[in-house]
């Protein structure tokens, strides 16, 4: 929960940043959605993997691309090939790949790090080679910074190591598209961080970052007891595409991409950021329950029976929304590419 001067500074903050935040904020137009790609029954689970109350399937299938390659978005801003720009508006940046031959994949729930405010991405993206600036949805998960921070550069973005930490901050961004349920969803993930490790993992630098919560050295420390465990389920595992998880035995999310080469890529993010969330949610003394391959092939199936509604999000990229009353399903589609899909993204609501 917030304290009373911290609700007035985001007061504060959105009423100085109103302007900017509807426009990214607003869903694009909705219209019926095509079918198509691979379906969840043909997906191969392999697992379950346990550590603590985390428990890891991976999920195998074919490539829905073939003989394509994506940067990361962390990978291109480390080679500078792309630059995302401040703009001075809260949900709104831009983006540019100034690489002449390769293309760059950014995912919803990506937390950039810089600019006036660390940024959440909204929406996966595909920006293509030598591109100029590109419009980037986003919203902030740093209600109390509109400045520069330290030694960072307020006009560009330098890096982006996290993932959306907890299934509710996904939901706030992606299901609500509200930048107060984010601001709110933000406060709950630190206030259970640090009551899971008694003490407040809020900087002194900046008490409202995400980003700065995440490189808390102790939050680390109790991450990596996850990792150690779990990092190397991947390893041979040639056909592996995607993950789903679990946290205290009920299965949390899962993310299903077009090709084993890109889900590899981003599998250490992916699992820092599920290993996050079980620290938060995890409860002392409790016998977690066995998680079955049944439960969880349930889950991938049963919320592609829910409505489907199409977005489109930029000339290359729309999204497919699936919503039953307990999860939804993001499914983003390359335009380049139509026959399959780019990135699956299953919540638990």
């Amino acid at each position: 929960m917030f304290t009373t001067p911290l609700r007035s500074r985001l007061s504060l903050l959105a009423l100085s940043c109103g302007a900017a935040l509807a426009p990214g904020a607003a869903p694009p137009a909705q219209q019926p959605a095509p079918r198509g790609g691979t379906a969840p029954s043909e997906y191969r689970l392999s697992g379950p993997y346990t550590h603590d109350n985390l428990t890891v399937f991976l999920i195998h299938g074919q490539d829905q691309i073939k003989g394509k390659q994506f940067l990361t978005l962390d990978e291109a801003l480390e080679q500078k090939k792309v630059v995302v720009h401040e703009t001075s508006q809260v949900n709104q940046l831009t983006i540019e790949n100034v690489s002449p031959t390769d293309e760059v994949f950014l995912q919803a729930g990506d937390i950039i790090k810089g600019g006036q405010q660390d940024r959440l991405i909204t929406f996966d993206m595909i920006v293509p080679s030598k591109s100029d600036k590109v419009p980037l949805s986003c919203f902030c998960c740093e209600a109390g910074r509109w400045s520069r921070r330290g030694v960072e550069n307020a006009a560009a973005f330098s890096s982006s190591k996290e993932q959306a930490p907890s299934k509710d901050l996904k939901l706030a961004a992606r299901g609500a598209m509200s930048q107060g349920e984010v601001w709110n969803k933000v406060a709950t993930a630190q206030d259970q961080l640090g009551g899971q490790l008694s003490k407040s993992v809020r900087s002194p630098v900046s008490g409202t970052s995400l980003q700065l919560t995440l490189e808390d050295k102790d939050l680390q420390a109790a991450v990596d007891r996850y990792l150690k465990e779990l990092a190397g389920k991947i390893e041979g595992q040639g056909d592996a595409i995607g993950y789903v998880f679990a946290v205290n035995g009920k299965v949390n999310s899962a993310d299903v991409y077009a090709s084993s080469v890109l889900f590899k890529k981003l599998w250490p993010k992916l699992l820092k950021a599920s290993a996050v969330e079980a620290v938060a949610e995890r409860k002392k003394d409790l016998k977690v329950p066995a998680v079955s391959a049944d439960s969880v092939r349930s889950f991938l199936a049963d919320v592609e029976k829910g409505k489907k509604t199409q977005k489109d999000i930029s000339a290359r990229i729309h999204q497919v929304q699936q919503d039953t009353e307990g999860a939804v399903l993001f499914e983003s589609r390359d335009k380049a590419a139509p026959s399959g899909y780019l990135r699956r993204s299953y919540i638990k609501k």
